[in-house]
């Protein structure tokens, strides 16, 4: 089958790596890719978040399934075109992705089917705001309303400090998403990543996974996107997992159906972990990034056949066939990251780099020229491995970055530290 994935990131690397080692699949495209993709798939430059032009490249190719990467072109209803098309596609509708596009929303649902999250209260308006901080004291939680980026969030250590956000959000910090705001208790624990693939009925859990947010060793430093990741996660037991199920996915995606909206793709929930309970943090209407590269090594090719059954309905005959090890990746970012950044450096080395099952280094913000790889992003690479233990993936996944000659980067030295 003829098969396009949008969008162009260490995520759509690792899918596309997976998806291609399927037999049912022939002709795989991605856009717009990058320099690492190009390397095992077509790359094609359309917009992802036009829905019209998505479909005409899809007849004109003779697409036969859609696999929507990030959250952007979700919000903006690109599933919802390719499914008027015609088209087989994974990834939820706009109004089911609101569950990631809204933080206002999903509280809401949290609300309707008593799914157990942090207390809350929105505002649409600064003084408001600011009076519920004053009152109820720090550390509190200030969180744009809407999709930024993944830097809309600003967990506040002093009232100070959640005044500030409340000015920058209402300020336009973040654009249109900061235009309402969602102010939550400080929730402690231990937060971790639980990943479940739905048909708008049936839920099949995939995996679990823990990332490093903080930019340098010691989770020290500004929020990143995320500069490393490993799976599966320790402080998310078979026990607390069952407990998210039932008191958090299964009503929300109820809940969904009840309204209207089914929601059907990968539901993404970030969990806070604390005594052996799990509370909702937030969800995300795709694979996270970078937990799914961890995800894709550990899963292989069957991915392709649990997201076909996903976007069929048919995921109650699916099974989750793991490997009993381990995967960690360490992201390679440009120095200044996730403040300002240099592009174009070249980066030496990764010919030498082994590539199988076991090792993996996806390309998250690479372009080539002349035949030589340069940094063409923020997050820039993702080298991963496997392992039998999560040691043994550290340990792999580190000898492949002192391969890499890029003195323009840098990586932290810790990934995987809070589970060893």
């Amino acid at each position: 089958m003829n098969i396009l994935i949008l969008g162009g990131g260490g995520r759509e690397h690792a899918l596309a790596w997976a998806i291609k080692q399927n037999p049912k699949c022939d002709r795989l495209i991605v856009a717009p890719g990058n320099a690492g993709i190009a390397l095992l798939a077509e790359c094609a430059g359309i917009d992802i978040l036009d829905g019209a032009e998505v479909v005409t490249f899809c007849e004109e190719n003779a697409i036969d399934f859609v696999v929507i990467g990030p959250e952007a072109p979700l919000a903006a209803g690109v599933a919802d075109a390719c499914r008027a098309a015609g088209l087989l596609t994974f990834g939820p509708s706009a109004a089911a992705a609101r569950l990631e596009a809204s933080k206002a929303f999903t509280k809401e649902i949290c609300d309707a089917c008593a799914a157990p999250t942090a207390a809350y209260a929105r505002f649409t308006t600064p003084e408001p705001a600011k009076a519920y901080i004053r009152t109820q004291g720090a550390p509190i939680v200030v969180k744009a309303d809407g999709l930024a980026a993944g830097k809309g969030v600003i967990v506040a250590a002093t009232i100070a400090q959640a005044l500030a956000a409340i000015d920058d959000m209402f300020g336009g910090e973040y654009g249109a998403a900061g235009a309402e705001v969602v102010i939550e208790e400080f929730m402690a624990g231990e937060e971790a990543s639980f990943f479940i693939l739905t048909d708008g009925t049936t839920a099949l859990p995939i995996g679990t996974a823990q990332d490093h947010k903080r930019a340098f060793d010691g989770d020290l430093g500004p929020n990143t996107g995320g500069m490393g990741a490993y799976s599966p996660a320790p402080c998310l037991t078979e026990a607390i997992a069952e407990q998210a199920m039932r008191q958090i996915v299964l009503p929300t995606i109820a809940e969904m159906a009840r309204r209207g909206t089914p929601y059907q793709g990968v539901l993404y929930a970030g969990l806070m972990i604390e005594d052996g309970r799990a509370r909702l943090v937030e969800y995300n209407a795709r694979f996270g990034d970078p937990e799914t590269q961890v995800l894709m090594l550990r899963l292989g090719a069957q991915t392709l056949d649990l997201l076909l059954a996903t976007a069929e309905g048919r995921l109650a005959d699916m099974r989750v066939n793991w490997a009993e090890d381990h995967a960690l990746t360490v992201v390679m970012a440009a120095k200044g990251y996730p403040g300002a950044y240099a592009k174009g450096s070249a980066i030496h080395g990764l010919n030498t780099l082994p590539e199988d099952s076991f090792h993996m280094t996806f390309h998250a913000g690479t372009a080539s020229h002349d035949g030589q790889i340069t940094a063409n992003g923020g997050r820039v690479l993702n080298v991963t491995a496997r392992g039998a233990s999560l040691a043994e993936a550290q340990s792999s996944a580190y000898a492949m970055v002192d391969a890499i000659d890029w003195p323009e980067g840098f990586c932290r030295r810790d990934i995987g530290w809070r589970a060893l």
